[in-house]
């Protein structure tokens, strides 16, 4: 296995592209450890695809996956780790933005102990009003959310060791979470600032819209971590709250027959208080087919319900 794989997803880079390139060429070389940069070139309209092939003709470190359309950031972060051979993975942006000079940097505190170190943007060189503060705002969310506090989850400049990766998959444009799914699976994680440019060439391909997207794909993201091998205690819970909430209205309406002699069936309170019974009946319902199919899920897969980081076996006696 290859010591180090660089995971770079390219969308319409072709100015960007030799110059990262060499930038990388320039920071791994004096390391002497074997790498490999995967370049995914997720359905580029430009000449992206032909300065690739240019690259790999040129350097034997570089591998290019070609997406038949484009498939999405993650789809394109997915297929490079899907493909890298490196016992370490490092993501980066093909835009220029992050710095390959942080490698060498995100490598050593790997080897302090840590399975996931993330890079964060504080100097940030991008739109204060449209980049800046909407992605502050929801770095902030996340954390909460998730209980994993980082200052910059949209920076895709992060190292990776290889096992932690192996275990979960991503789907939609969940690679902004991947810290908190390897968190999800005991997983050392540390922080550090990294450079940030301002882009030089091309067009950035995010703007304000994709706040919006980061908040849904959170409700996502909780909901499997805090309740994806458990579904009862959500829809359970909220069942039982609604049923509960029904029974004290039905005793509030005949205590209030008995003592005040007011008509039960021509109160409002009525309709909603059989409303929550429904609902509530239902919602557990929900929650026990929520359990077989998680039940089904990890036993057609074989899926783990716990990861394990290492094995220590007992010295053996000497006869």
């Amino acid at each position: 296995m290859l010591y180090l794989s660089l995971v770079i997803p390219v969308y319409n880079e072709e100015e960007n592209l030799p110059i990262l390139f060499d930038a990388i060429t320039k920071v791994m070389t004096p390391l002497k450890k074997p790498w490999e940069m995967i370049f995914v070139n997720d359905g580029s309209t430009d000449q992206s695809l032909e300065v690739l092939r240019g690259l790999a003709q040129k350097d034997q470190h570089v591998r290019v996956i070609v997406f038949r359309r484009n498939f999405g950031q993650t789809a394109a972060i997915s297929a490079g780790i899907d493909h890298a051979k490196g016992s370490i993975i490092i993501l980066l942006d093909a835009d220029l933005q992050n710095d390959p000079a942080d490698i060498p940097m995100l490598l050593s505190k790997l080897e302090e102990g840590y399975d996931v170190v993330s890079g964060w943007r504080k100097d940030r060189k991008d739109n204060a009003i449209t980049r800046t503060l909407p992605s502050m705002m929801a770095n902030g969310l996340i954390s909460w959310v998730t209980g994993v506090h980082l200052h910059d989850y949209g920076c895709t400049l992060k190292a990776y060791r290889r096992e932690v990766l192996d275990e979960f998959r991503l789907y939609g444009e969940t690679h902004r979470f991947i810290p908190v799914f390897a968190h999800s699976v005991g997983a050392r994680i540390a922080e550090l600032p990294v450079h940030h440019h301002p882009r030089l060439h091309g067009k950035a391909k995010y703007g304000l819209e994709r706040t919006m997207k980061v908040v849904l794909d959170l409700f996502t993201v909780k909901f499997l971590l805090s309740y994806g091998n458990k579904p009862i205690r959500l829809f359970g819970g909220t069942g039982l709250v609604l049923m509960f909430a029904s029974f004290v209205t039905f005793i509030y309406l005949f205590a209030r027959k008995i003592i005040e002699s007011t008509s039960v069936t021509a109160s409002p309170l009525l309709p909603l208080a059989i409303m929550f019974l429904i609902l509530g009946f239902q919602s557990i319902l929900m929650g026990l087919i929520a359990e077989l199919l998680v039940r089904t899920y990890h036993e057609s897969q074989r899926k783990p319900t716990y990861t394990v980081r290492e094995i220590i076996e007992g010295k053996k006696e000497r006869k």
